[in-house]
């Protein structure tokens, strides 16, 4: 074949493959998946760190969990053995410390009705050692966990006559449990998410956990306004910042860590949000304060000055740290 022959063929070749590679679609992108859930079916530990004790409770579908460790509270303000046996005024003092030193994520559930439950079945909130409760599309529900030595058979006589927020719960005898609402099996729990088991373990006084990320017109709080949105973004573009599938705030001794997952590039960009978050009443710097992070464990740690605040903070999720990738403009007010 002479070269020019050989030429003309390799033209055609070459015409050919190109008109073929036109014909053919590019790929269609993988569809993003959600992590595969962990596998087994764990059941609730006593033993286990409370936040993480109740995770095979918690249904696969909630949103959010708050957890109060009483116990640990009551060992923080130096009453550590307090129960219902206690004297009235001392038991009163506890709560009143509390509600300004402690960083509650519950009033105490069954306060409300403290009279009732002693007279008529001889227990109440101060014979719980720990308290949750979750919030999620499917309802939400509760965990109250007893003292080791309370009787529980005066607790399903409360149960059984619908004292108070008790009403339609159910008896774990065995475990010291009072539930609602909880998870029908740990493989359909939060013990199986891949997202949220690495967040929580660690002994603290309250934990909040959030799947997902918070709105950043919802973080910044109920009155905030487009120039609050816009001081925001000033500072930092959020569209920037990496997706964020469920974030943890822990609290202990004046101090909370926040846990996003491990190896956070944007956790830098996170934690310097806060420091140009519009003031409200209160703001979050009242709550939170001289913050440090790791972004290879993922974690904030932060100063609390004023415990209560912060819990009122993370409740309300005015958490600019937990902020989405994205911005949906809050209304500017119009002129008449």
């Amino acid at each position: 074949m002479s070269p020019r022959s050989a030429g003309l063929v390799l033209g055609a070749l070459l015409t050919l493959t190109v008109s073929a590679c036109d014909e053919v679609p590019p790929p269609q992108a993988e569809p993003t998946q959600p992590p595969a859930r962990l596998a087994g079916n764990p059941s609730y530990d006593a033993q286990q760190e409370p936040a993480r004790a109740v995770l095979p409770l918690v249904p696969a579908t909630a949103t959010t969990l708050s957890v109060t460790d009483l116990d640990e509270v009551r060992r923080q303000l130096g009453v550590p053995d307090l129960t219902s046996g206690d004297l009235m005024t001392d038991r009163a003092a506890f709560w009143e410390e509390a509600a300004t030193q402690a960083p509650l994520l519950t009033d105490g559930m069954l306060r409300a009705n403290g009279s009732e439950l002693m007279l008529d079945h001889g227990f109440t909130e101060d014979d719980v050692d720990w308290e949750a409760h979750f919030t999620g599309p499917d309802g939400n529900g509760y965990v109250l966990a007893f003292r080791p030595d309370q009787d529980m058979d005066a607790v399903a006589a409360a149960v059984a006559a619908g004292a108070g927020p008790l009403a339609g719960a159910t008896v774990l005898r065995g475990p010291h449990l009072v539930v609602s609402g909880t998870a029908d099996d740990g493989a359909s729990s939060w013990a199986t998410d891949p997202a949220v088991v690495p967040l929580v373990g660690v002994p603290a006084e309250a934990t909040y956990v959030h799947r997902g990320c918070v709105p950043l017109a919802d973080a910044l709080g109920p009155d905030a306004t487009a120039e609050d949105q816009d001081r925001v973004l000033a500072h930092q573009d959020v569209t920037d910042l990496d997706e964020l599938d469920a974030f943890a705030v822990s609290f202990g001794d004046h101090l909370a860590t926040v846990r996003m997952g491990r190896n956070r590039t944007d956790l830098f960009d996170r934690l310097q949000l806060g420091e140009h978050w519009p003031g409200g009443s209160p703001s979050f710097g009242d709550g939170f304060g001289g913050a440090v992070g790791d972004p290879t464990t993922g974690r904030i740690g932060y100063d609390v000055p004023r415990p209560a605040v912060a819990a009122g903070l993370t409740l309300t999720e005015t958490l600019p740290f937990a902020v989405c990738n994205e911005v949906s403009p809050i209304p500017r007010p119009t002129g008449l």
